[in-house]
């Protein structure tokens, strides 16, 4: 099954900590991946409530859905490739779900008739290799917001938290309760 745990660290950057980190790590030497991810959620908010997220990422020409929901220290992550129509056709309201989407949300009582399409949110994503995990930097725009964002990857909780409270320490940077994209996006439509 095409699942992944991913264990995450983020915080909300202002443009300044964003540059300083950007130039810190040298990431103009990193290649930009520009990336689109358009939501989904039914009109009660069901998968919110559930803790989950669902998206198509447009990035490189290919499409995936990726449904994204909490375990444990990280998240499950469950992907279905889509081709470029049946991208088309879900942001039209189509939305055919492939098996391994489909089986979980199944399991969460959620059907594929009660999706509908929130929106995009555009993202400019730079990486670099750090002390066994994955800086990345995101300058993501939706709407009229643009924001900046820290993620670090690891492969461990423990040794992922470690290394970015010693990043955000070393740069004098403030530890933020940052919510994901997908709940900055709503919550940017809500306060429209």
């Amino acid at each position: 099954m095409p699942q992944e745990i991913e264990i995450e660290f983020k915080n909300l950057l202002t443009e300044a900590e964003f540059e300083k980190l950007y130039y810190a790590f040298e990431m103009n030497s990193s290649p930009a991946i520009q990336q689109v991810n358009h939501y989904f959620e039914t009109k009660d908010f069901q998968l919110k409530q559930h803790g989950a997220a669902l998206r198509i990422r447009e990035k490189n020409g290919k499409f995936q859905a990726t449904l994204k929901q909490p375990q444990g220290d990280g998240l499950l992550e469950t992907h279905d490739a889509l081709t470029e129509q049946q991208a088309k056709a879900w942001l039209q309201g189509q939305i055919t779900l492939g098996p391994e989407i489909g089986e979980q949300l199944k399991d969460l009582g959620i059907s594929a008739g009660e999706l509908i399409y929130g929106g995009s949110l555009e993202t400019i994503r730079r990486e670099k290799s750090y002390n066994d995990t994955t800086i990345v930097l995101d300058q993501s725009i939706y709407g009229d917001t643009v924001d900046y964002e820290l993620e670090l990857e690891a492969r461990s909780y423990k040794h992922g938290e470690n290394v970015f409270l010693s990043l955000l320490s070393e740069h004098d940077i403030g530890k933020r309760k940052t919510p994901n994209k997908i709940q900055r996006f709503y919550d940017s439509l809500q306060n429209r």
